[in-house]
Parts: C-alpha cells; sequence; structure tokens
C-alpha cells in the first residue's frame, strides 16, 4: 500500500487521532505508520479497505474523496477506537486541501476624503495565539530534523495548521501543511525528495509565523494570504495556442496541460490531470479539451485557438469548463505572429526578474506561468554536470542558458529531444522554459520551434527524428561557452550549506562543528560580511547549552536557534535571487 491508494485525511482529524492516543501508543505510532504503509488495500466506492493482519480490516470512509471525520475511520481490532491503527492510516494518507472560499462580490470602497487616518490594521490576539502555535511547531521539526520528525511532531503541525486556517491565517498553515508533506516524502525516502523544498517550506513557515506578530495594514493582509477562491466570471476571451506540457506529480496523478494566451499576453491553462501517472499523461494529450463545444485535443489546442464566452478563471490562471461555458475552435498565429510574438519581447533579465517576483507569497499575480520564460536561442551543445547532461544553449546578450529535462520519465520525450538537439550546434530555436533558480541562467525546456522553422514542438510530447534537424554544415558554428560571473565563484555555499544541513539531522548536526571561523574568513574575503556573521551566529546558537545549578544540562533554547537558522535562510534566498539575476545581465 502507498499513501496516493488512500484517500485525503483533513488535517484536524489526523491531529485529533493522534492526540487521543496514550504516551505508549505515540512511541509506536511511526512504526505503525510504516507497518500499515506494506499492507493490501482495496477501494470500494467511497469506502478504502486496509487487512490490518489476515483477521483484521481498517476501513475509511471519504465521500467526495475525503476523510472530514475521525469517526470516518473504523478499526476492527480488540483495542479500536483506542488502538494506534486509525491514527497510522490518517497519517499514512495524504493530507486534504481546504474547502475553496465562496465566490463573494467586491466589497464597495467607502467614502474617506477629509477623514483622519484609520490606525492600521494588527493581528488580533487570536491571530497571535495561532502565530505562535505554528511557530512552536516549525521550531520542534527544525530541532529534531526529519529523522526526529515523526508522525507525533507532524500531528502537531497539522493541529496549528488547522487552528490558523480557522483564525484567518491561511498562507501560515499552507505552509505548515506543506512542511508535513515533505517530511512524510523524506521519511518514506520518496526519490523526488529535495531538501531544498523542506528548507523553503520551513522557511516560509517560520517568517510568516513571525511577520504575523510584526505586520500591519497591507503588510499584514500579504502575511495573513488568502483560501483558495473558486473560478470567477471573465466574460469572453480570444485565446490563441501555446504549447501542451506534461503533467506528472509526486502524489501519482499525471495529465496534460495545455497554455493558451489572450490578446494582451495574460496567460491561461486548459488542464485534465487525474491518478495515472506519466502513462496517463501520455494519453491525455490527445484527448479532447473539456471546455464548451471544443472538439480540440490538448495537442491541436496548443497549435490553434479558441473563442470562449462566459469563461471562468480560477486566481492561477485556470480556465473553468462549468455548464454556461461556451468554446468554439478558431484560428491560431505562429509564436513569430501577434500577439503571441510579444511573449518573446521583454529581454532575459526582465523575464527572470518577474518570474521570481511571482515566486515570492507576498505577490499574488491574476493568472499563471510567471515562471515561464520566452527566449530566442542559439544551440552550443551538450555539457556534462553532476547530475547528468544538459543542452548549453547562448541568448540574446550572450548569455549561456543551460537546458535540462522537465521530467525524466522514459515514457515522455523530454530527454530524447534533448540529447537530439545537442547534437545540432548552431541550430537557432525559439523556445519556452521554466525558470530554474540557479548562480548560473539554467531553465528547464518545455518547447521550442521546429529546427526547420516550420511549426512548434511539445518537447514533452512530440519526438524529433534526426531528419527534423538542419542538415550538417547548415548551421553555423558555435560559440564556445565561457563560465564567468560572480554567481559561479561565490563562497554563499559555506552558508547555505549549514542552513541545509540543519533540515534533515536538527540542530544537533550544528551542534558538533567545529570552529567555522575560516568559512567566515573567506565570506568576508568575498564581500559577503552578513553572511560571516550570520554563519557565526548560528554555530553558537546551534552548539549553546546552558546547565542549572546542579550542572545538568538545560532544555535547548529550540526559539532562539529557530531565528538564527530563519534569518540564515532568509539571506541565502535573497542573495541567491540576487545573483540569479545578476547572471542573466547582457555579458
Amino acid at each position: 500500500m502507498t499513501a496516493v491508494e488512500l484517500p485525503s485525511v483533513a488535517p484536524e482529524v489526523t491531529a485529533a487521532l493522534v492526540e487521543d492516543l496514550s504516551p505508549r501508543l505515540r512511541k509506536r505510532l511511526d512504526a505503525a505508520v510504516a507497518k500499515l504503509a506494506a499492507r493490501p488495500v482495496r477501494r470500494d466506492g467511497d469506502t478504502v479497505t486496509i487487512a490490518v493482519d489476515d483477521e483484521t480490516e481498517l476501513r475509511l470512509h471519504a465521500p467526495g474523496g475525503v476523510v472530514a471525520t475521525a469517526d470516518a475511520i473504523r478499526c476492527g481490532c480488540l483495542l479500536a477506537p483506542a488502538c494506534v491503527h486509525r491514527a497510522a492510516a490518517a497519517c499514512a494518507a495524504p493530507t486534504a486541501d481546504p474547502a475553496p472560499e465562496p465566490a463573494t462580490a467586491p466589497e464597495p470602497t467607502p467614502y474617506t476624503d477629509n477623514l483622519p487616518d484609520a490606525p492600521a490594521e494588527t493581528a488580533s490576539p487570536a491571530e497571535r495565539t495561532a502565530a505562535g502555535a505554528l511557530w512552536s511547531a516549525g521550531a520542534a521539526v527544525l530541532e529534531a530534523g526529519v529523522d526526529g520528525a515523526g508522525a507525533v511532531a507532524q500531528a502537531a503541525l497539522l493541529r496549528a495548521a488547522h487552528t490558523a486556517r480557522l483564525r484567518s491565517l491561511p498562507r501560515a498553515a499552507g505552509a505548515a501543511v506543506s512542511v508535513v508533506a515533505l517530511l512524510r516524502a523524506a521519511r518514506a525516502g520518496d526519490p523526488s525528495y529535495r531538501t531544498a523544498d523542506l528548507v523553503t517550506a520551513l522557511a516560509e513557515l517560520l517568517g510568516t509565523a513571525h511577520r504575523v506578530g510584526t505586520a500591519t495594514g497591507p503588510e499584514l493582509a500579504a502575511v495573513k494570504g488568502r483560501a483558495r477562491r473558486p473560478y470567477t466570471p471573465d466574460g469572453s476571451l480570444r485565446l490563441y495556442g501555446l504549447f501542451t506540457e506534461p503533467v506528472v506529480t509526486d502524489s501519482g496523478h499525471g495529465g496534460a496541460r495545455t497554455w493558451v494566451a489572450g490578446p494582451d499576453g495574460r496567460l491561461f491553462t486548459a488542464g485534465d490531470v487525474a491518478p495515472g501517472g506519466a502513462g496517463r499523461a501520455v494519453g491525455v494529450a490527445d484527448r479532447a479539451v473539456r471546455l464548451g463545444d471544443s472538439a480540440l485535443t490538448h495537442r491541436e489546442l496548443g497549435r490553434a485557438g479558441l473563442a470562449v464566452s462566459g469563461a471562468t478563471v480560477s486566481p492561477d490562471g485556470r480556465l473553468g469548463a462549468g455548464k454556461g461555458v461556451k468554446a468554439v475552435s478558431a484560428k491560431g498565429v505562429a509564436w513569430t505572429e501577434p500577439p503571441l510574438a510579444a511573449l518573446w519581447e521583454p529581454p532575459p533579465s526582465q523575464q527572470v526578474a518577474r518570474a521570481l517576483g511571482s515566486a515570492s507569497p507576498d505577490t499574488d499575480p491574476f493568472g499563471g506561468g510567471d515562471d515561464l520564460l520566452f527566449l530566442d536561442v542559439e544551440l552550443l551543445g551538450a555539457v556534462k554536470e553532476s547530475g547528468g547532461i544538459c543542452l548549453l544553449a547562448r541568448c540574446d546578450g550572450g548569455i549561456a542558458v543551460r537546458l535540462t529535462v522537465a521530467d525524466d520519465d522514459p515514457a515522455l520525450a523530454h530527454r530524447d529531444n534533448l540529447m537530439l538537439l545537442a547534437t545540432a550546434p548552431g541550430t537557432r530555436l525559439r523556445i519556452i522554459g521554466r525558470l530554474v533558480p540557479a548562480l548560473h541562467p539554467r531553465l528547464t525546456l518545455l518547447a521550442c520551434s521546429h529546427p526547420t522553422g516550420e511549426g512548434t514542438i511539445d518537447l514533452g510530447f512530440d519526438r524529433l527524428g534526426r531528419a527534423d534537424l538542419p542538415a550538417p554544415g547548415a548551421a553555423p558554428p558555435p560559440v564556445p561557452y565561457e563560465p564567468g560571473g560572480f554567481g559561479d565563484h561565490s563562497p554563499l555555499h559555506l552558508l547555505a550549506r549549514r542552513v541545509d544541513q540543519t533540515v534533515p539531522a536538527g540542530r544537533a548536526a550544528l551542534g558538533i562543528l567545529g570552529d567555522v571561523s575560516a568559512e567566515s574568513h573567506r565570506l568576508r574575503r568575498a564581500g559577503l560580511p552578513t553572511a560571516a556573521d550570520l554563519l557565526t551566529a548560528l554555530r553558537a546558537s546551534a552548539g549553546r547549552r546552558a546547565r542549572d545549578p546542579f550542572g545538568r544540562l538545560l532544555p535547548a533554547d529550540t526559539d532562539g536557534f529557530a531565528t538564527h537558522w530563519l534569518a540564515a535562510a532568509r539571506y541565502v534566498s535573497a542573495v541567491s535571487d540576487a545573483l540569479c539575476v545578476a547572471a542573466w545581465e547582457p555579458r
């Protein structure tokens, strides 16, 4: 059994089941989760049944795909309902997303002329208490590390997340749920897990929880965030197809997402994603898009057009497919023709700054796709990296960009297409990719113009052949790649690796480090004195343990250590973003 096969469980249900366990059963919970994950599972309508052993079954009733109450998890063992199995099943299952907010009409702007300024809004005592609980739960995870943050620590985060959501703090609550999902992936050995993702999620959780108590006015509104909203009406839309990409998620879902653009350059998506993985993604690409009366498949829409009336759009640009939506096929345009050609006009550095800005939770741009880059490039050839081979290309301003595959699954065409393009140096292409924040220009390659200049290629679905490449000798010789720039040689990694090391092993990993004065000296010599100070303070906080009058060690200062770690993580993120933008500046 895997967590993918289980229905989602509301976070408050998981928290309640763990909290009801006796101290003895809490100690056995992690082992019970691991044992349950190996047991057979079957589904019958809204009920999923797990064979706890040869004679005992555990049932999860999930109408609508979500276990919403603790009573919906029933176990047939002799100790039920006070057994460990119910809590273990909840901890093994994915955490349910909150229901979207109901759509409401915008409130009229009150008349404020000639009135004295109202005091800036501040967080209420209940909101500050909820944020404090999130901070404490996050700091405990940082103290213990991945290895020590088992089901009990995760349940504390889910309880704090549920309370925060009730107190209108959806941003912090969402960050806590993300941390739990990543902790589970890390502890399960999920190959898609990346420590960097958990570092980012923990920094977001701690940073947001801290700012709730200090922010006021508009800043407080951004820190609180907003709950997921449903689709809202957007009138009539004339849309032009861009490309279609496979969608394969860590949770085992698969499908396709087609990107289209409006006359003003605003991006929208039409998707079809459901359980099934990469195999389903390949099949969905040739299915009709579920939008109005259009008979276009996803692949066809990526090269055609669409006229939509009664359109509904989600905040991230997804097109709704409700009964009132009418859509008919229309003529598409080439990437070199308006309005699509305008997407390639901004310089690369401006596009990168936009993409990095859209990644900040403080921003809430309408429409998705802000992490997409639209570039004209000349292929230079393959380059070996520690993680494999990437394709090197040169874009405007002499910028050398490393193009990588979006997904290595052999069922998809990404890897084969990239390796084939690497054999055609000098070829000029118009490409679409997704920014990968790094100290050098880097993006995942999603689509490109056909090497012959006729049409476009969806690199996850369409497979290029050697006949599609320019004839040998027809393209000019490529310019040699010459790496350079401060980012390629920055010692920022000396601080970044200490920030990262804390997450898997906890505070103790830094506490046993020796003197870091040599690393601090290197940072100062490179013009990063703040990084040097943060590294020194982080190491000192990790190793600091006070004693009582009898010489016994007192509990560690988890809040103090979390504060130092958060400052270092935020600094690394900010400097990395600045170096990323600088790397995309013309040479």
